[in-house]
């Protein structure tokens, strides 16, 4: 049986948008080394998750997502890393240690925030592209339809509009058969979003800014999510498929929020694949192709390539990846 011996936190960054995040790095006794990912982290959260882990077995992940959910920062990361250790000690996929495959590829989703963007997105392989709201919204996805009919459309509007305002905006959008309208306005007006979800016919995506699992609960119980969007940064593998597991009970999606790195990534496509109830993940696809590069050196497999709007599950055990050091310090 292995034990955790250390914890290791390397923040970077992408050399054009600046978006960072930061990988977590376990190391067991064993030799073996698991990696995660989370935002920003305090020295003080570091040093309090790494006197909790130290001589953990990794295999106990879920004592240990309850023992270390108050470190919120650094929860989702650690549990991706845990699972990246048990899927290494056992020769297999995470998503195999989670119960097997309920599919052989995933559905993918970028977010672009130019017309450049997406067709360069859609030259790259997606199918399926988030367009944030803004005044000209109306217009970009009547050119974009126009330029590439095969797209599909998400809404983002980041939970900034009013009730109002987000039901007059689901009605223009009506007949472009929207995937959904995603944060159409804060989650804390429940009834606000009853009514909008009650009126209207484009589906509602929620829960990207949701922290506790009894507020999903709370929102799914209200039937004002078509959609289900806990991030996958900070909630990481465990806490999304007892969400997930709670939705499927209402017959809802689950399409998990990802604005982060690759590490990310290759955790949330090891979801995907053991959710019944998955509908699509988000992948960020930077802008700049040097953020791209950045992204494809990080990992030593091409975790994030995408063909036909689908990205394949990653064959190597746990996460799937390997981490290239050298590409981590050069970005640190």
């Amino acid at each position: 049986m292995s034990r955790i011996t250390t914890l290791d936190a390397f923040p970077v960054r992408e050399p054009v948008s600046r978006r960072s995040y930061t990988i977590l790095r376990l190391a067991t006794d064993s030799g073996l080394t698991g990696y995660g990912e989370c935002r920003a982290i305090a020295p003080a959260d570091l040093e309090q998750a790494r006197r909790l882990l130290s001589g953990k077995d990794p295999t106990a992940y879920e004592v240990i997502r309850r023992d270390i959910a108050s470190i919120a920062a650094l929860a989702g990361g650690v549990n991706m890393a845990l699972l990246d250790l048990v899927g290494k000690q056992a020769k297999a996929p995470a998503y195999q240690v989670l119960g097997g495959p309920t599919r052989n590829k995933v559905r993918v989703l970028a977010s672009v925030a130019t017309d450049a963007h997406a067709t360069a997105a859609r030259e790259a392989g997606f199918r399926a592209v988030a367009v944030a709201v803004s005044a000209n919204a109306l217009r970009r996805l009547e050119a974009l339809r126009k330029a590439s009919p095969d797209l599909d459309f998400v809404l983002d509007a980041a939970g900034r509009l009013t009730p109002t305002d987000a039901a007059k905006l689901a009605s223009a959008f009506e007949r472009f058969h929207l995937l959904w309208l995603d944060e159409p306005c804060a989650v804390s007006g429940v009834s606000a979003l009853r009514k909008l979800a009650e009126e209207s016919v484009t589906p509602l995506g929620l829960g990207r800014s949701v922290r506790a699992a009894a507020e999903f609960q709370d929102l799914l119980r209200e039937q004002v999510i078509d959609v289900l969007r806990p991030d996958i940064a900070l909630h990481g593998i465990s806490s999304i498929r007892r969400m997930a597991a709670i939705a499927e009970t209402y017959y809802t999606a689950v399409a998990p929020y990802h604005t982060g790195g690759p590490v990310a990534t290759a955790a949330a496509l090891q979801l995907a694949a053991s959710l019944p109830n998955f509908f699509i993940q988000q992948i960020p696809f930077p802008e700049a192709a040097e953020d791209r590069s950045m992204r494809a050196e990080l990992t030593a497999e091409p975790v994030e390539a995408v063909k036909d709007g689908y990205a394949a599950l990653p064959a190597g055990a746990g996460l799937g990846i390997n981490i290239n050091q050298k590409a981590l310090e050069k970005y640190q």
